[in-house]
């Protein structure tokens, strides 16, 4: 967000500045039958641990009944219903970098980078539990970029998990382990209060055995 910019409260989904509406407005008044268009913004897909939008200038009586239309200041804004719980307290802004056009949507909210982890029978100990979640729901979905998870221990509540292959030393590794593998396990094992990443991703070493 803008230092001077104001803020109106787009309904309970999206924040909106006033210099990304004005933007919108000066945008739409281009268009043809300008005043019956509203800033559509729609959840598109995934990209690493956030998600891609699409932006567009559509006509507002044509939103389905479910969509989300709030008008601010003269600026529709439609979120269509299947997007509103992954935008809830997001906010529309200009780019904080002087100079850089377009819009940007600083969310919140994070996917799952692992997908839909679907319903698994889990049996036997934590550790015997975390074992079958990695096995059978987590590195599948880790196997696309050549890397794996396993689990190094379990003490009390605490799940030891480190990442090797592809995933090892990577980037993106440590967000992947933090906003993925973590709440799998969390949400699949209750026995499991906190789960700890032993990879040295600077290093590409595991640093629970140094």
């Amino acid at each position: 967000m803008t230092d001077t910019a104001e803020t109106t409260d787009a309904g309970e989904v999206m924040i909106v500045t006033d210099a990304a509406r004005e933007t919108v407005l000066e945008i739409r008044a281009k268009e043809d039958d300008s005043e019956g268009l509203g800033l559509r913004v729609e959840v598109t897909g995934i990209s690493g641990v956030d998600y891609t939008y699409d932006l567009s200038l559509e006509p507002v009586a044509e939103a389905a009944d479910d969509d989300h239309v709030h008008i601010i200041d003269g600026l529709a804004v439609i979120i269509p219903a299947n997007s509103v719980d992954s935008m809830r307290g997001s906010t529309l802004d200009l780019p904080s970098v002087a100079g850089q056009g377009g819009l940007v949507i600083r969310n919140p909210n994070r996917p799952n980078p692992l997908g839909d982890m679907g319903q698994l029978e889990l049996t036997g100990d934590a550790a015997d539990k975390v074992r079958v979640l990695l096995a059978e729901r987590i590195n599948p979905a880790l196997a696309s970029h050549g890397g794996f998870a396993e689990l190094v221990g379990v003490e009390d509540d605490k799940a030891f998990v480190t990442m090797g292959g592809g995933c090892q030393g990577c980037a993106m590794s440590a967000a992947t382990l933090r906003e993925g593998i973590t709440k799998a396990i969390l949400e699949a094992i209750p026995e499991i209060s906190e789960v700890v990443d032993t990879t040295d991703h600077d290093q590409g070493e595991n640093p629970y055995y140094s």
